[in-house]
């Protein structure tokens, strides 16, 4: 049983690229689509099997990219815009890393894994989730997240 799971949110449990004009609020340093986004999934259901998980004793962590082009005050602006968007939606986790646009995730939650413990990885994006050596990965535009999860259980 892995020790954590790794939501990435834009395009795997938020849908940012939904939002009208998405980019261009993103280039003027408007934190807007992150709040606005809607949620991909059911989230009282996925709420539920993550708080089964969690009674397991596995940890929930969001770990999502900031804006690609961005300043200190944005970053900070993304990171609270991204965590009133999963209180809202009643996205139970343990842990939230926002880190810089292009960042290995692995690098965000490697030192939190003791000898042998692994980390499953749920995010939309091919290349990051190749790139993620920590345990197995889940591919959200391929399947239902919300089963593969009960599987755990």
């Amino acid at each position: 049983m892995p020790k954590m799971i790794c939501f990435d949110m834009d395009g795997t449990i938020a849908n940012l690229y939904g939002v009208p004009n998405w980019l261009i609020h993103l280039r003027n340093f408007d934190p807007y689509p992150y709040r606005q986004a809607s949620p991909m999934w059911d989230m009282e259901e996925l709420a539920s099997v993550l708080h089964q998980l969690q009674s397991s004793g596995i940890e929930i962590r969001i770990v999502t990219w900031l804006s690609k082009d961005s300043t200190p005050d944005y970053d900070r602006a993304v990171r609270q815009a991204k965590r009133e968007w999963l209180r809202e939606q009643g996205f139970p986790f343990d842990h939230f890393h926002g880190v810089a646009y292009g960042a290995t995730k692995a690098d965000s939650v490697r030192k939190y894994l003791g000898e042998g413990e692994t980390a499953i990885l749920i995010d939309d994006n091919a290349k990051v989730r190749h790139g993620w050596h920590l345990g197995d990965t889940i591919d959200p535009t391929t399947c239902n997240i919300i089963e593969a999860l009960r599987k755990l259980l």
